[in-house]
């Protein structure tokens, strides 16, 4: 009988004094002569081994060699390595920065490499609709929010390079403010994660983390250009970093980039006023030493974003005539002018962090964030006032982070720490319109531990966390001041287990209890809403959110193929969620439909997939889509804007190698129609629709350096079709083609 040489050795490394993932480590396994390197993440994978006795040396400069000796015989064998810093004279010894690993046992999706390269250009929003369960929210093409498992915007916690980003995200067209051409890899958590980050994590995370500093004397060049036809955008953005010779561990990093584009072309028609403008910039200073790191990190975002016109009409029967319609009635033409209605936003963030390791088990962590938030928003108004902004807010946030992490060799480990936010959002006099929200003050304080056994193919976690939160509002309504002070407190807790089946299956398990408290836009809201061309009515009798999600995730990889197979169930009390109401309100600005919040218990449920295949060395081909039900379980209705199902497949065709290659994708995304919609709609549902996409990508060295070469063709057929999700779908449709060319060169 013929032997099952089909087993591997998969295992991470990190080390041992922090619990960091150990990226470019060396693994050596004497009996067959060959090894691996860990990834980013410290993974690593050694395939093809038959049942026997195998010898494994682990190597990593400045640090303790790992000898290990281990026998596998019909199952695969996995295990996590700590290594121990060496006793070396550091003066003789490489300084390497260090990644964070993340730690979670719930489903993670990860976008970098190749992957990464090909969304450069897109918006954070639209990048991550490539991972499977991750679609968006949009208010047109310009505007796009992150939804995962159904939820978004303060459902949903962003992590600028570590630090949650804080900025008015209650807007269905607030955008991340954030610039992904920061991010080397860009990480999406789909788990209750409300115990590791706070409140508002309760559906999700996603990390845009920066690579880790240069510690030597180095230096690397990134240059990308981006020009797509439809909106004739222009795109660029740099990004330098390097070390100090003098200085061992003393990195630094610039970046910079700036975007415009004009009217986004539907298949027949431009849209009026769809037009953005950014300009950003972020920058990093860091040192790594032997018991001390530090890093002090600052980012800027500043956009301007046209509002389509002809979501502001100007009396009901034109509101109801574009609707019936389902278009504009005038043909726009091209044009770089944004103008009113617009919005504009800058976005400042500050970052310091430290770390100093008390002992080779326990390491001390200070992270402290400031960050400015302004947003205007500017309607159609009459002569000097349609220079002023209809809404001005202005948000300040600080947040202070303060946790220990311990690693064991007992293979425990786990952080403990304690979690502080405060904020202050006034609205800028002088608008001459009543403030949507009032001015607030807000402050919360958390406490949390989390504790992990390694031991094996087997991972088990669990943690928990309490949050007291005080929230105080003032704003006058004609000449009566309003105000309120609110108290919020909750407590949560998680569970959570991987498993390493076999060399090809994993199976994790997460279940987590999550909340949120009502924001001050759901609570206070009384007004036009200019940028969403609505109004929006607030009830401050709202009670917490508050929900438990059980995600279960299934992985299989071979030689040949890979598949994984997430399914969530989420019961959630006292779910928030806007509703349209079928009322309109007439002003001097026009006509607009009136939303109001309300609340009701929900259960979400569904399934994520994705998989791919190598036929051979040149062709393969990938699947991936989601299946989502939401229900309003104190009625037994629906709930709006959840997104349809939906799916995506496509072949590759490629040749060469990693460096040298070229590679062509045809793509087709496959949405159904949304038949599961509240009794009441300013619209039906748009019909189902089926776009394909085409993507070109040439990797080729030029010397020493590399140069990158993509075009991308998205709607290749120029289909007509509205997304359920974009609440411009009232008035007009979406996107026509759109032929995008990158240029990536690495120096």
């Amino acid at each position: 009988m013929a032997q099952n040489c089909n087993l591997s050795i998969r295992g991470k490394v990190i080390h041992l004094e922090n619990n960091e993932s150990i990226p470019g480590a060396y693994i050596w396994i004497e009996e067959i002569k060959n090894g691996a390197v860990t990834d980013l993440d410290g993974n690593f994978q050694v395939k093809n081994l038959c049942p026997g006795t195998y010898t494994i040396r682990i190597q990593y400069l400045g640090h303790e060699d790992i000898n290990d000796t281990i026998n596998i015989q019909n199952n695969s064998f996995n295990k996590t390595y700590r290594m121990k810093e060496g006793s070396l004279d550091l003066s003789g010894v490489e300084v390497h920065g260090h990644k964070d690993a993340v730690q979670t046992t719930t489903a993670i999706t990860a976008l970098y490499g190749e992957d990464l390269l090909e969304a450069r250009g897109e918006s954070l929003g639209e990048s991550l609709k490539r991972v499977a369960g991750v679609t968006t929210f949009s208010t047109g093409n310009s505007i796009a929010k992150p939804v995962i498992h159904g939820m978004h915007s303060n459902r949903i916690m962003i992590l600028n390079n570590g630090v949650r980003l804080e900025g008015q995200q209650w807007g269905a067209e607030h955008a991340p403010e954030i610039d992904p051409f920061l991010a080397d890899e860009i990480t999406v958590i789909k788990g209750a994660e409300t115990v590791r980050f706070g409140p508002e994590a309760m559906g999700g995370v996603i990390l845009v983390n920066p690579g880790a500093l240069p510690t030597k004397k180095e230096s690397t060049t990134d240059l990308y250009l981006v020009g797509a036809t439809n909106g004739r955008m222009g795109n660029i953005s740099v990004k330098h970093q390097g070390g100090s010779g003098k200085i061992q561990g003393l990195g630094y990093r610039i970046q910079g980039s700036a975007k415009r584009a004009g009217n986004i072309q539907s298949p027949e028609y431009y849209q009026r006023n769809t037009g953005l403008s950014e300009l950003n910039f972020s920058g990093t200073l860091g040192y790594t030493g032997k018991n001390l790191g530090t890093e002090l990190y600052y980012s800027y975002f500043n956009t301007e974003l046209g509002i389509l016109s002809d979501a502001h009409t100007g009396n009901l029967t034109d509101l109801e005539a574009i609707i019936a319609n389902g278009r504009p009635f005038v043909e726009g033409d091209f044009t770089y002018d944004i103008i009113n209605p617009k919005q504009k936003v800058s976005h400042q963030l500050l970052k310091f962090k430290s770390h100093y390791h008390i002992n080779s088990n326990w390491k001390a962590n200070l992270q402290y964030g400031f960050q400015s938030n302004h947003r205007q928003e500017f309607d159609k108004r009459r002569g000097d006032l349609n220079e002023q902004a209809s809404l001005d807010l202005e948000l300040f946030t600080n947040t202070l982070d303060l946790f220990v992490d311990h690693t064991h060799e007992n293979n425990f480990s786990g952080t403990w720490g304690v979690n502080l936010i405060q904020q202050a959002n006034s609205n800028v006099p002088g608008t001459g319109v009543t403030p949507l929200i009032p001015n607030y003050d807000m402050l919360n304080a958390g406490i949390y531990g989390m504790e992990k056994l390694s031991k094996g193919p087997l991972e088990v976690e669990a943690g928990a966390r309490f949050d007291y939160r005080t929230v105080s509002t003032a704003r006058y309504i004609g000449n009566d001041l309003q105000q309120s002070d609110l108290t919020y407190k909750n407590f949560t807790a998680f569970l959570g287990a991987y498993y390493q089946i076999s060399n090809s299956f994993t199976i994790s398990s997460n279940l987590g209890s999550a909340w949120r408290p009502p924001n001050v836009n759901e609570l206070f809201s009384q007004g036009l809403h200019h940028g969403a061309a609505a109004v929006e009515i607030g009830d401050e009798n709202l009670l917490s959110e508050k929900s438990l999600k059980w995600v279960n995730s299934l992985e299989f990889s071979d030689q040949k193929a890979s598949f994984e197979l997430t399914g969530y169930l989420n019961r959630i009390q006292n779910y928030i969620y806007l509703n349209p109401t079928g009322d309109t309100y007439v002003s001097l600005r026009g006509t607009f439909n009136v939303y109001e919040y309300l609340q009701a218990n929900a259960f979400f449920y569904g399934v994520d997939f994705s998989g791919s295949y190598e036929f051979n060395k040149k062709f393969s081909g990938y699947l991936k889509g989601s299946i989502i039900r939401a229900r309003n379980t104190e009625d037994d209705t629906y709930f709006p804007f959840i997104p349809s199902d939906r799916m995506d497949w496509g072949l590759a065709y490629k040749v060469g190698e990693d460096g040298k290659s070229h590679k062509f994708t045809l793509s087709n995304m496959l949405v159904a129609k949304q038949t599961r919609v509240p009794d009441f709609d300013l619209a039906p549902a748009p019909p189902a629709y089926a776009l394909f996409n085409f993507s070109y990508l040439k990797a080729m060295p030029v010397g020493e350096n590399k140069l990158n070469l993509g075009l991308q063709v998205q709607n290749l057929l120029n289909t007509n079709y509205k997304e359920y999700m974009n609440r411009f779908r009232y008035f007009t449709d979406d996107i026509g083609r759109n032929i995008t060319i990158k240029i990536n060169y690495q120096f």
